[in-house]
């Protein structure tokens, strides 16, 4: 199944009545993007317009704050969004390795998405599970002392 990434005038409608339903909107540019992601599976910048407008804010702000925490994308991610946590437990145990086989068993690189939508692939500064490195991430599963062995396994799961 490919990655539904429609800018539904449905969409826009529940964000807009979430927003709405708001007592106030003051300070809520954060929430309000985790809602937007959780509508829309990613923040283009169509949508990052609608938010601004809807909360009286420049589109640069709302531009900042997207670019800024990792945790929000402008690009759309596959159905199962893989990450791999670089930090530096992770690191020296070998996550630059898994890395690696990850992008040849999928044949994209950090930052893609398949061209079935299926996966994407991301790399992650710490997930903070320091003991279970080197750690991936598949949505909210957490895969830890990943070894290059163990990638073909982990994708043949989805």
């Amino acid at each position: 199944m490919a990655v539904n990434t429609e800018l539904t005038v449905e969409k826009f409608n529940e964000l807009e009545q979430y927003i709405d339903s708001m007592p106030s909107t003051k300070g809520e540019l954060i929430r309000v993007l985790h809602k937007a992601q959780g509508i829309f599976g990613f923040l283009p910048e169509e949508v990052q317009k609608f938010i601004a407008k809807k909360l009286d804010l420049s589109t640069a702000k709302v531009f900042g704050v997207v670019s800024f925490y990792s945790y929000f994308t402008m690009e759309p991610k596959g159905d199962n969004p893989i990450a791999i946590c670089m930090g530096t437990a992770c690191y020296v145990r070998g996550a630059e390795k898994v890395q690696d086989a990850f992008m040849k068993e999928l044949g994209i690189k950090v930052g893609e998405t398949t061209a079935d939508g299926k996966f994407s692939l991301d790399a992650l500064r710490c997930v903070g599970a320091c003991g279970l490195a080197p750690v991936v991430l598949v949505g909210e599963k957490v895969y830890g002392r990943v070894t290059v062995e163990d990638v073909k396994k982990i994708i043949s799961n989805y």
